[in-house]
């Protein structure tokens, strides 16, 4: 996924090419679908499966007012790749059947434009190839809201490694590998996502400090996360 004709490495940032929309301009038509009528339990793990064999480059769930809406939008890494996914259209999820039409690249920016305008910390998957401006708001609320010991870390190389984010972190914050769980997906790709164990909830405030700075091309999103969700997301990878 990291290869995918759709990101870039500019002046040491990922970010994305025309198509998805920034400096203008389009390279023809953007290789994303959009799905209605997921259950509303769903998440991004349950997409992929819903894609076996397709290779998602993202999967973005969207919410209204605060609650999953049953709908997302998935990118793929080619036009090719987007029309196999549209014969998935009536195929069930469960017990529920799933529309799948073609999505535009507008609707897609629009969703995340959206996402990132209310704060951002849901636990669907999005990824941008470099960042978006904020409300400053957000920031403030990460420094308000009550910490535990675990932090998520989202938009990670899909190349990073545990020693990558203990260097991530630096010395002083006295980690070790075994503090560190990657997020995989059940075919065993990583996800982007990890999370973090830190000695105390003070020293994972502390550690709120490393947001939004890179690892390799890529600058890393930090998350007030649980030991619950870390549970959670090394079950899934279990699975």
């Amino acid at each position: 996924m990291e290869s995918s004709p759709y990101f870039s490495t500019r002046g040491g940032i990922s970010s994305f090419q025309q198509p998805y929309g920034y400096g203008g301009g389009s390279l023809g038509a953007f290789p994303v679908v959009r799905l209605r009528g997921l259950p509303f339990n769903c998440d991004d793990l349950d997409i992929y499966k819903f894609f076996s064999g397709l290779d998602v480059v993202d999967c973005l769930l969207v919410n209204k007012n605060g609650r999953f809406s049953g709908e997302a939008f998935v990118v793929f890494p080619s036009m090719m790749q987007t029309e196999f996914a549209l014969q998935k259209d009536r195929q069930n999820m469960g017990r529920r059947y799933i529309e799948v039409f073609r999505g535009s690249k507008m609707e897609y920016y629009h969703a995340i434009a959206a996402e990132v305008n209310s704060g951002g910390a849901t636990e669907h998957e999005y990824r941008r190839g470099s960042p978006v401006s904020r409300p400053k708001k957000s920031f403030e609320d990460k420094d308000q809201m009550e910490y535990t010991e675990v932090l998520k870390l989202r938009g990670l190389p899909y190349s990073a490694t545990k020693s990558d984010i203990v260097d991530f972190f630096g010395e002083e914050f006295g980690l070790s590998e075994e503090n560190v769980q990657i997020a995989c997906r059940s075919d065993g790709k990583a996800t982007g996502e990890a999370f973090v164990e830190f000695e105390s909830a003070e020293m994972a405030k502390k550690a709120m400090c490393k947001d939004k700075m890179m690892i390799g091309s890529r600058y890393v999103e930090l998350f007030l996360s649980t030991p619950e969700e870390a549970k959670r997301a090394e079950f899934r990878s279990r699975q």
